[in-house]
C-alpha cells in the first residue's frame, strides 16, 4: 500500500505539472505597412502568415493596414514584417472620440482613416500658460488697488 500510495501521489503531481501549462492569450496586432501593389501584399501576407501561432492575417491595402489575430507576441509579428524590408510600424490611429484634444498637431494626420487620429501620449495636449501670478491679481475685481494701476 505504501509503494501504490507514492505512486498515486507521484503521477498526481506530474499530471498537475502538465494542467499549469497555460495557453497564450489569443489577441491582434495592427500594422501599418507600406504596400505598394498586390505582391508586395503577398509577400506580407507569406511571411506573417509563417510566424508561430498566427491564425490568420487580413490586409486592407487601402489603409495600409495589415492585422494579424493568433497567440502571438506583438513584438515578433513587428520584426517579422520589418524583414520583408517594407515600412512598418504599429498601428498609430484610433478613433478621435478617444482623444482628449483630437485637432492638436501631433494628434491631427491627413492620412488617418476617417475618424481617427494618431494616438498621442496625454503630455502632447495643449499646455496651460504660465503667467505669473502678480499679473493676474494685478486686474482682478478682488484686488482693492486695480483702480489705481489702471
Amino acid at each position: 500500500m505504501g509503494v501504490a500510495g507514492a505512486l498515486e501521489y507521484l503521477s498526481d503531481l506530474l499530471s498537475n505539472v502538465k494542467r499549469r501549462k497555460k495557453k497564450k492569450q489569443m489577441q491582434t496586432v495592427a500594422l501599418k505597412v507600406r504596400m505598394d501593389c498586390e505582391g508586395c501584399e503577398r509577400k506580407v501576407r507569406s511571411v506573417l502568415s509563417g510566424v508561430k501561432g498566427v491564425k490568420s492575417v487580413g490586409v486592407d491595402m487601402k489603409q495600409q493596414k495589415v492585422t494579424v489575430t493568433g497567440s502571438v507576441e506583438p513584438k515578433k509579428v513587428l520584426k517579422a514584417a520589418q524583414s520583408t524590408k517594407k515600412k512598418v510600424e504599429m498601428w498609430p490611429y484610433v478613433p478621435y472620440t478617444l482623444v482628449a484634444h483630437p485637432y492638436v498637431s501631433q494628434a491631427y494626420d491627413k492620412k488617418a482613416p476617417p475618424n481617427h487620429v494618431r494616438a498621442v501620449p496625454v503630455t502632447a495636449t495643449t499646455s496651460e500658460t504660465t503667467m505669473d501670478d502678480n499679473y493676474t491679481n494685478m486686474f482682478s475685481d478682488e484686488n482693492p488697488n486695480a483702480c489705481s494701476i489702471m
